[in-house]
């Protein structure tokens, strides 16, 4: 049984065909789970949530799941990304500068959308889960489970990350969030990080997926990172005009700097 998850599409249309390219050329897969953030942030807000809602009717109900992320909670909310109060007054320039920015491209994103999409966003849910066969429970998330702004590292320590899914069963986690791929066992579960479609932050310029193969009681955890072509994303920002494209494109090309 294959499971293929793809996670932070981020409005880049052109590294999500990408990733779906690849995943259909590597065999495709039984069963596909998307872990939210796909139209927040970029180019093309319609047109990747229109390719969600065409990938529903094609997988059909029972193979393909949607999770919400912090973003298209934004979008569907008005909230804003969360960060740390400026510390003095040589950076309250800076931090409301980049406030602007955040909430500038969270607004134009929203105004993009049909209702049809907005309505799309506002039915997603925050959680998935399967009884993987001969493997056992395996959940999804965004960021970890009950939190889509929640930050599980590699680097977090480990009683926190126990924590983190503390009230959870199961054998196997699968996030995304941090914009970075992972593969890392904690005390009682397996937690992957399948990293980001449309943005990546180690590996900038790359689609990065995950495929789970469950046979004989394991499951094999391929983490896939294709080039895509980042300088047609780019292209995309400016005749669009996406807001603050400097800094947009800035983040596609080198990542989160």
């Amino acid at each position: 049984m294959r499971l293929a998850v793809l996670s932070d599409i981020h409005s880049n249309l052109h590294a999500l065909e990408t990733a779906l390219a690849d995943l259909q050329a590597a065999g495709g897969a039984d069963t596909l789970w998307l872990l939210g953030d796909y139209a927040a942030m970029g180019a093309r807000p319609r047109d990747c949530i229109q390719r969600m809602m065409a990938l529903a009717e094609e997988w059909g109900e029972g193979k393909i799941g949607f999770v919400r992320g912090n973003t298209d909670r934004y979008l569907v909310n008005g909230h804003r990304t969360k960060s740390a109060p400026a510390e003095n007054a040589d950076a309250f320039p800076q931090f409301t500068a980049g406030a602007r920015r955040a909430s500038d491209m969270i607004l134009w994103g929203l105004e993009q959308l049909t209702y049809a999409e907005y309505e799309w966003l506002t039915n997603l849910r925050g959680e998935l889960d399967m009884n993987a066969p001969g493997y056992g429970w395996v959940i999804g998330y965004h960021g970890t489970p009950g939190d889509d702004e929640a930050y599980l590292f590699p680097t977090t320590p480990m009683t926190t990350a126990d924590d983190m899914l503390l009230d959870r069963e199961g054998r196997l986690g699968i996030g995304g969030h941090i914009h970075e791929q992972m593969d890392r066992p904690l005390t009682r579960w397996r937690v992957v990080n399948v990293g980001s479609v449309g943005m990546s932050f180690g590996k900038p310029g790359y689609a990065e997926y995950g495929i789970f193969t469950f046979e004989g009681g394991d499951v094999q955890v391929d983490l896939r990172a294709i080039p895509y072509d980042v300088e047609a994303a780019v292209a995309d920002l400016y005749a669009v005009g996406f807001p603050h494209p400097d800094a947009a494109a800035r983040r596609l090309r080198e990542g989160n700097v």
